[in-house]
């Protein structure tokens, strides 16, 4: 029997189709995220070259292999190219539990229904498919893009770990936690959906 929490799968939209990411994905992430503006605020320091890109790609493969994360390369339909990535992780299916984290786009990709497709294909398959029960989301407190934008999905803000990592650049990062439980999700994917312009789901 499959079981789906370690299963890599492609989720389609109109919008975006999410692959499984593989090494084959590196020329195409380091042609779009290879941009210092993208990284400043992450936890994995800059990426400027193929090889950096690579090494970051590896690193989110030894997780799949690990069975704690599922990384995905978000692919732009209409132009055919690659938009970034995300996945999910701190998966732990004995509790029905997981986090949707390391999300990235290309400053073309920004600010576009990339983001807002992703995140309704991801939530949509971990409540409906993988059955979750609570799905959460993190951004470094200074992101305010980022958190504004997990709160226009709906997500409920939990509060704040203070002094949550330390950052390549040495600087102490404070992390803002939201969540999604499963009683919520109905109102949360109705909410995505009108944003989206879908008619009963995709």
């Amino acid at each position: 029997m499959i079981d789906p929490w370690k299963t890599p799968v492609i989720l389609q939209g109109k919008f975006v189709r999410l692959e499984p990411l593989s090494e084959a994905h590196v020329p195409a992430l380091a042609a779009v995220g290879c941009d210092d503006r993208i990284w400043r605020l992450m936890l994995y320091g800059q990426i400027r070259t193929e090889d950096d890109m690579r090494t970051w790609v590896r690193h989110l493969l030894a997780g799949q292999a690990a069975g704690t994360d599922m990384p995905f390369a978000v692919l732009h339909l209409e132009s055919g190219r690659v938009a970034g990535a995300t996945r999910f992780m701190d998966m732990r299916p004995e509790h029905r539990g997981l986090e949707i984290g390391g999300t990235w786009y290309g400053l073309d990709f920004q600010r576009t229904a990339v983001n807002t497709e992703t995140k309704y294909l991801l939530l949509r398959y971990a409540f409906e498919v993988l059955t979750t029960i609570r799905v959460q989301l993190k951004a470094d407190l200074r992101n305010e893009r980022s958190w504004r934008a997990i709160e226009r999905l709906g997500a409920t803000r939990e509060g704040i770990l203070r002094n949550h990592f330390i950052m390549p650049d040495g600087v102490k990062r404070d992390s803002v936690y939201y969540s999604i439980i499963n009683p919520e999700w109905p109102e949360v994917k109705s909410r995505l959906e009108r944003m989206l312009g879908i008619e009963n789901g995709l």
